[in-house]
């Protein structure tokens, strides 16, 4: 009794506090809500899109990146018909990363992993992405960070109190640090010269304000060079893995009309899971305006399991909602699957999937337990290694039999 007590009169004395001060740090206005398509971000104009409004924009950067590959190969005197195009979507999942990191360094391994057109990432995914886009040069920093690092390197806990009167419960910039010691302005370059050739690397952020996804243009980021840029670069990366509650916001300047905004971005996977392109964006179609006929391939990697895992629920308020969270995330990361297998049928892409298999169920005993991840990245190498049972359908997904002629 004297806990519940203890517990009440300290719930009841926070609640004072949050009405009578806040920690709440402060913000520039948020963009009205009649003005929320035409905030740019200062001195780097068309770096990112909003799904649905910016449908025709989307279609014009798919027509873009053709033109740019185009002109790429001329300039080195290719003929003939265009090389397969081969998208690779990683999705969220926290240190779930760890099987993207075993599977692609594995996959560098057997020789047979291609040079990715479309390279797109939200949340773990995010961090991920630009050093896949990059090829097998940077194998062994995806294998570093998600077999090496611990707790500590991510998140700093802040205070019950001080969480509740903040942003977040935790700080992230041990993980801002991290990011920015590997991505550098040599390898915003790096980007940027790959980005010349045509090929694309996306990562999605939610506009927590307008509560939208948008979609970056990494790749036109890094053609701006510069400060600006690495820094707008690396925001985008860790707002995108900035799970609301859990982790601050990312707070990103923008301008309308020269007036100075801020939005506030967070994890994009609380849109989708994963994504490969938006379903407004007619790859097939667009390829044809230009021209353009060419075989196109398309591997998903879902950083889950996605068979559902048995718990007996405590009966407790926080215990029940985080397993009806826990449930929406992997109702919705499933759901996000078969959308992109359709999209990918309406287009002619062929459809791989790949994610962690019911077998693996190593001790998880924290978020960026360095064993887990250990284990967890030797699973998707050893997979990849044997060659990856790539599924051709998602999971519970039977293609339809035509019937026989006549019946």
């Amino acid at each position: 009794m004297i806990m519940k007590t203890t517990g009440i009169a300290l719930i009841a004395a926070t609640m004072l506090l949050v009405q009578g001060c806040s920690m709440t740090p402060p913000r520039l206005p948020a963009v009205p809500h009649d003005s929320t398509t035409k905030a740019e971000i200062p001195g780097m104009p068309e770096v990112r899109y909003t799904v649905v409004v910016d449908a025709a924009a989307l279609n014009h950067l798919a027509q873009q990146s053709i033109q740019r590959e185009l002109d790429y190969l001329a300039q080195q005197g290719h003929k003939g018909p265009l090389p397969p195009a081969v998208f690779v979507a990683i999705s969220g999942g926290g240190d779930n990363g760890a099987f993207t990191a075993g599977l692609m360094n594995a996959w560098t391994a057997t020789g047979t992993r291609p040079e990715f057109k479309l390279v797109t990432g939200i949340s773990t995914g995010a961090l991920i992405a630009p050093f896949a886009f990059l090829g097998p040069k940077y194998d062994a920093t995806l294998k570093e960070v998600y077999t090496t690092i611990s707790p500590k390197d991510v998140i700093e806990h802040r205070s019950m109190l001080s969480g509740v009167l903040s942003d977040a419960m935790a700080d992230n910039a041990p993980l801002l640090r991290l990011t920015q010691k590997s991505v550098t302005e040599e390898l915003l370059k790096e980007i940027a010269a790959e980005y010349a050739k045509g090929r694309m690397l996306l990562i999605a952020t939610a506009d927590l304000d307008a509560r939208r996804p948008v979609i970056w243009d990494m790749g036109k980021i890094a053609s701006y060079g510069g400060p600006k840029a690495l820094d707008l670069f690396v925001k985008v990366m860790i707002a995108s893995a900035s799970i609301p509650g859990g982790f601050p916001p990312m707070m990103l300047d923008v301008e309308v009309d020269g007036k100075p905004y801020q939005e506030m971005h967070v994890d994009g996977g609380i849109v989708a899971q994963v994504f490969a392109y938006p379903a407004t964006v007619h790859i097939k179609e667009e390829a044809a305006a230009k021209g353009v006929t060419r075989e196109r391939r398309l591997y998903v990697i879902r950083n889950a399991r996605l068979d559902p895992d048995w718990a007996n629920v405590e009966r407790s308020t926080m215990t029940i909602a985080a397993r009806a969270v826990a449930s929406l995330i992997h109702s919705q990361g499933i759901g996000d699957l078969y959308r992109i297998y359709a999209t990918a049928e309406r287009d002619d892409v062929d459809f791989n999937l790949a994610f962690i298999p019911s077998t693996f169920n190593a001790p998880h005993k924290e978020e960026f337990d360095t064993e887990y991840m250990r284990a967890l990245y030797a699973t998707g190498y050893e997979m990849t290694l044997k060659g990856f049972p790539w599924l051709k359908t998602p999971p519970g997904f039977s293609v339809p039999v035509a019937a026989p002629a006549g019946k």
